[in-house]
Formats: C-alpha cells, sequence, structure tokens
C-alpha cells in the first residue's frame, strides 16, 4: 500500500480537479491510501470530501507560501507519505519544494493537464521525479519544445467514468425536455462558453447546416463567459428557433445519450474529455484538429476532425452524419469500443499506480533517481 497525498491549488472545478478526484477514487480502490491537499471551500475539497477522500486544506497563497510548505513538510512526515502528485502551479511549486526539503523524499509527480505554453521549465525538468500529461501531444511539446528530458516524462490520458457515461443505462430524456419529436435530429456540444472552445464556428457553421438539413435541432449545454455574446450571434444570424442553450447541466450523460452528433470546434485542447465522454455513450463526434484531440477522435472511425476556425469545413462534416444514419450509428459503436478498451478511469488509476510503483524502485542518486 503506498500513501499518495495529491495537491491542487485551484479553488474551482474542471476537468483538471474531475481527472484529480477520479485518480483519487482509482487508487483507494486499488488499495492505497490517498489524500488530497487544497484550498478551503474549494470545489475539489467540496467533491472529494463528500466522496470519502481524506481531505487536509491551506490556503496556498502563492509559489513563494513557506507555512504552506512547511504544512506540506508535516503532513510528509506525519503520514508517512511516499508519492507527492502536484497539479496546478502554485501547488507543484509548494508541493516539489516541500517534497525536497522533506528527509521522507517522497516521490515527487507533476500532472500537466493544460495544452498552454509553460511558464517555468525547471517546475519541470528540476523539481519533479517525474512529470505526467495527459496526452501524447502535451508530452511532445514538453520533450521537443521545452527540452524536459524524454524519459521523465509519461502520457497517460484521462479517464472516463464508464459506469456514469453507460448508454445502456442513461435515459435519453433530452428530446422530450425539449419538446421536440421522437426522431428530431440533435447536434449538440458540452463545453463551458468560452471562446476557446470555438461556439462562434458552430454558430457560424449552423445556417449552412440548416439549408442542407432544416429540421436539425442545435444544443448548447453548459454556461460561461460567452454567453451574452452567443445570445447576440444566435439573434444576429437569425436561428433562435434551431438553437437551445441548456445552461449548466448535471445530467451531462442524459444530454449526450439524446444527440445524434457530439460537436467540439475547440481552438485549442490538451485532449477533448467530452468528446471521450461523447464517445462513450455510443454517439459520433466531430472535432477540430488541434491539440491532442487527434488522440481523442480516430479519423473515419469514431468521428470526424475538420480544421479549426473552418465553418464551412464543419457544416459540411455535420450534414454529411445528419444525411447517414448508418455511419453515426458504426462511429457511436466504435466510439464505445475504444472508451472501453483504453480510456476508462480504471485504466487511468491503474497506469498511474504502475508509475508510482516504478519510482518508488527506483534508488534516490543525489537529487533524482537512478535504477
Amino acid at each position: 500500500m503506498l500513501t499518495i497525498l495529491h495537491t491542487e491549488s485551484s479553488a474551482g472545478w474542471g476537468g483538471q480537479e474531475n481527472r484529480t478526484l477520479h485518480e483519487c477514487l482509482g487508487l483507494k480502490k486499488l488499495g492505497d491510501r490517498v489524500m488530497i491537499l487544497c484550498k478551503p471551500g474549494s470545489k475539489l475539497s467540496e467533491r472529494a470530501g463528500a466522496a470519502g477522500i481524506e481531505v487536509l486544506t491551506h490556503t496556498m497563497r502563492g509559489s513563494y507560501d513557506m507555512c504552506a510548505v512547511w504544512r506540506i513538510m508535516d503532513i510528509i512526515k506525519k503520514e508517512n507519505v511516499d508519492i507527492v502528485n502536484t497539479h496546478s502551479g502554485v501547488d507543484s511549486f509548494l508541493g516539489a519544494v516541500a517534497g525536497r526539503l522533506s528527509l521522507k523524499r517522497p516521490r515527487i509527480v507533476r500532472t500537466r493537464h493544460l495544452a498552454l505554453p509553460i511558464t517555468s521549465r525547471a517546475s519541470y525538468a528540476l523539481l519533479p521525479h517525474r512529470v505526467v500529461t495527459v496526452s501524447q501531444y502535451v508530452r511532445s511539446y514538453l520533450v521537443k519544445d521545452k527540452g524536459i528530458p524524454a524519459a521523465k516524462v509519461t502520457a497517460i490520458p484521462t479517464g472516463i467514468d464508464l459506469a456514469r457515461f453507460d448508454p445502456d443505462k442513461t435515459p435519453d430524456t433530452l428530446r422530450a425536455g425539449l419538446g421536440l419529436k421522437d426522431g428530431a435530429l440533435i447536434v449538440g456540444t458540452v463545453a463551458i462558453l468560452r471562446r476557446k472552445k470555438g461556439h462562434h464556428v458552430l454558430l457560424d457553421a449552423i445556417p449552412r447546416v440548416l439549408a442542407a438539413v432544416p429540421e436539425a435541432v442545435f444544443v448548447f449545454a453548459g454556461n460561461g463567459p460567452q454567453r451574452e455574446n452567443i445570445e447576440a450571434r444566435i439573434q444576429e444570424l437569425g436561428i433562435e428557433n434551431s438553437v437551445r442553450l441548456l445552461g449548466l447541466r448535471s445530467d451531462v450523460p442524459s444530454v449526450i445519450k439524446g444527440l445524434d452528433i457530439f460537436v467540439l470546434p475547440t481552438l485549442q485542447e490538451a485532449l477533448g474529455t467530452s468528446i471521450l465522454e461523447a464517445s462513450a455513450m455510443g454517439i459520433s463526434v466531430i472535432a477540430t484538429r488541434v491539440g491532442g484531440v487527434p488522440e481523442a477522435v480516430i479519423e473515419g472511425k469514431t468521428g470526424i476532425l475538420v480544421e479549426p476556425q473552418d465553418s464551412a469545413g464543419l457544416a459540411d462534416a455535420i450534414i454529411r452524419l445528419l444525411k447517414d444514419a448508418s455511419l453515426r450509428k458504426r462511429m457511436g459503436k466504435e466510439g464505445r469500443r475504444t472508451a472501453v478498451e483504453n480510456y476508462s478511469t480504471d485504466t487511468m488509476s491503474k497506469r498511474m499506480r504502475s508509475l508510482y510503483e516504478e519510482l518508488m524502485n527506483l534508488k534516490k542518486c543525489g537529487g533524482g533517481l537512478c535504477r
């Protein structure tokens, strides 16, 4: 049994925090003791506590919060921590420094969840013993563009909770909830309403789609800073009768179950967890050829990839799938199979556990590890 301390200085909730929680649950199921150190009142502290994970708190005010460093060192010593797994910028610095200063000398792992440029090479190359990325794309960026030693960086894709995203056990309530006929064709996306998610690209594609498939309905699930801009653009395009803004939904699996096509015209993505969720639900996918998305979408098998910012190309792909029910079905079936085989939370947790075991089996050599 390993004792693992995850640290997270983010107070909000998103794919990063969701992955961290599922990792903790998976590792606990594998027999390890898992704790999370996060900010008081953070979404992760609330949800992790409710899920039965040991939660510790500290304000972690910044990268040079020495009180936080002492707090982490105290936890490492008292709880006999084997692994410190950090996640955000602030806690990654604090956790790594605490781990390096601790006489217990835990193995330090940093998970890189984003596809954004890094701001500190040292926090990847020097402080952690290993870096985990959520996709091969992010790994390649760190190794090829930033010169992080290849042996130090491991890609472990984010997993999907297949028990929650199970098409056979999820009710299809979307059409009834929207007052649509059973055979209505629905194209939808589930994403925070931020510009980088590309909702504006999908909006610009809708008139072209409606010209070919007038009965199509588009649904946007999620909330965010772009909502007013999206509402205004819908009015400008005169497509208000064909677009529904669902807001933030807690029943995401049911929303996805009701779709004929899932679309994510994202401009930047480390992997595309929502794409994998749609595939897990047996829904065909259309997404953009950016970041780690081509790893989540098998071109021609689980979905279609288009170029970013290409509304016409996106529209043509949507039209193609709307007019070919058998292709949608085949892609959805292949997507479910791929998700089950490669992208479950259990698989993710086992891969993380294997990484931890590998690190624990390495000998301490100066400031690093060796065989």
